[in-house]
């Protein structure tokens, strides 16, 4: 059903449709990790903003093939931006005198200002909040969050990351030691502590980031123009047969 609606959303959008591939394999394209003559056990750790996937493959001149997939379709960055969320909301409550809880047009606003703050955490140690008329009272709010706060407001949910990966690896029946390359996928990846925990939790292997939000288009780009030179090539070996088959009749 998933691969007919992606099928059909891309006939709605005027493409040309020649092949559905799963993301794992749109990533293992994006970043070229298939060798000649090499095997390899690859981890692929997708943290989007409503989705947690962690997908285990295996690749060899011979075989492709997914050995397990396990993580949380409802969960991602958006909890982590929750936490937050409901923390200045406290904040308010506390600081200020105001409980803006049941106030959709001020809790989305200040939504708004935490996932952009949690993005500028990737590259910074603390990033201000700031908000004019955030609710009625309150001329400007204006506090501060530190990666380290963001880290201990989501700890939990840290460690249910690794409990995907963990589970991962059990279905597939393999241990840390035997995965060869880990990919991160997504938005979320970004999170300097999630990469910090793939990190150590596989003993030190530098995950490959790309641009987390795309690696998965740029592979399957990359997948169909190899599928269109394959197609290319072959009409043209076509071509050449048939010159031949008539110069053999003549």
């Amino acid at each position: 059903a998933q691969r007919q609606a992606t099928k059909d959303a891309g006939f709605l959008a005027g493409l040309n449709v020649i092949k559905t591939i799963e993301e794992p394999y749109a990533v293992d394209f994006a970043y070229d990790l298939e060798e000649k003559g090499v095997a390899k056990n690859i981890l692929v750790f997708h943290l989007g903003g409503g989705t947690c996937e962690v997908s285990v493959l295996y690749i060899s001149d011979e075989e492709y093939k997914i050995l397990s997939q396990n993580g949380d379709t409802n969960f991602g960055g958006n909890d982590f931006d929750e936490r937050v969320v409901n923390h200045f909301i406290n904040i308010m409550k506390n600081k200020y005198g105001k409980d803006i809880s049941k106030d959709k047009k001020a809790v989305s606003k200040l939504r708004a200002k935490c996932e952009r703050a949690k993005r500028s955490l990737s590259s910074r140690d603390q990033v201000r909040i700031k908000s004019i008329s955030l609710t009625e009272g309150v001329e400007e709010f204006s506090e501060t969050l530190t990666r380290a706060s963001f880290e201990e407001l989501n700890k939990d949910l840290f460690e249910k990351i690794l409990g995907f990966v963990e589970r991962a690896l059990d279905d597939a029946s393999l241990k840390k030691k035997e995965i060869d390359v880990l990919a991160l996928v997504g938005g979320s990846s970004w999170i300097p502590k999630v990469q910090q925990l793939l990190t150590n939790f596989f003993g030190g292997k530098e995950p490959l980031v790309g641009d987390p939000d795309f690696v998965a288009a740029h592979g399957a780009a990359r997948c169909g123009i190899a599928l269109l030179r394959e197609a290319r090539d072959l009409a043209a070996q076509e071509n050449k047969n048939m010159e031949v088959d008539d110069l053999s009749k003549t």
